[in-house]
């Protein structure tokens, strides 16, 4: 197996896109996985390589990348050390991000183009990335096959109400702690004003009701972050759409920042046998 880590690519908001790739060096034409981490997420977050692993194993052309504005930097991917662009994302930088890695695997002078066929094209996303993926795959007729882990279904009502919304328009950001580092992860008012700019492409619901290829829902019955009736939501809603709950599973799927071990996690390597087998079929 072959990998590439931290291949700058150019975005389109003032910062670069880091990327990886994983697949088996052989020049034969490789199905494309596409994977988008969520909220307060990155690439390399605990057991993410040995996924790309597996995948790559299994014989697909695998990339996963940090979303410009997630808080790393292209000299420190991992954690947070750029607050400032963190508290400057949101949802329609990140639809921009995915697209430029879309664009940028499918161009002509993408450096792996003998490893992959680009007439299939699937995408993963995480959480908060199962929206962005959601809505991508409804808009990119690129997009052939789609899977969403432990996805949230609606972006809206997870901005503050009430006295804390009032606080946050006043101030102009609001700090959320990163339970793992004890940052204070700012959130400009850009975030709540883009989203109720651009609401209607941003409401996954619309998208998911307009998905007509091959979708595999997944979720942990046990997820206390993002409760799986989000992903039962997002199954009604999504007509070509095969729901799988993983008995006990928590958000992440067993695993955690970081993660030392050599294998996955028996959650976390079910969710990707799962979702390779649905690929192959």
């Amino acid at each position: 197996m072959a990998k590439s880590k931290n291949i700058i690519v150019t975005g389109r908001h003032q910062k670069s896109i880091l990327a990886d790739v994983f697949y088996t060096n052989n020049e034969l034409q490789k199905p494309i996985i596409i994977f988008c981490h969520g909220y307060k997420g990155f690439k390399d977050w605990g057991a993410w390589d040995l996924v790309a692993e597996t995948f790559a194993n299994a014989g697909f052309f695998f990339i996963k990348f940090n979303f410009s504005h997630n808080g790393g930097t292209t000299k420190q991917p991992i954690d947070f050390p750029d607050l400032e662009a963190f508290g400057n994302n949101n949802y329609i930088k990140e639809l921009d991000d995915l697209e430029t890695i879309i664009n940028w695997v499918t161009s002509s002078g993408f450096k792996f183009k003998n490893e992959i066929n680009t007439s299939n094209i699937s995408l993963i996303g995480h959480s908060r990335g199962g929206g962005i993926v959601t809505i991508k795959a409804a808009e990119d007729k690129r997009i052939t096959t789609l899977i969403t882990w432990a996805s949230v279904s609606d972006y809206k009502n997870r901005f503050p109400k009430g006295e804390a919304f009032a606080y946050w328009q006043k101030k102009g950001v609001m700090y959320i702690e990163n339970g793992r580092t004890k940052q204070q992860m700012p959130h400009y008012f850009q975030f709540y004003t883009s989203f109720i700019e651009n609401e209607d492409r941003l409401t996954i619901a619309n998208a998911a009701k307009k998905i007509e290829i091959p979708h595999l829902i997944i979720h942990g019955t046990d997820d206390p972050t993002v409760d799986m009736q989000e992903s039962r939501n997002i199954h009604e809603w999504s007509i070509n759409s095969d729901i799988f709950l993983v008995e006990g599973a928590d958000h992440i799927f067993g695993v955690k920042h970081p993660w030392y071990k050599d294998d996955l996690s028996k959650n976390l390597q079910e969710i990707t046998e799962k979702s390779i087998k649905f690929m192959r079929n």
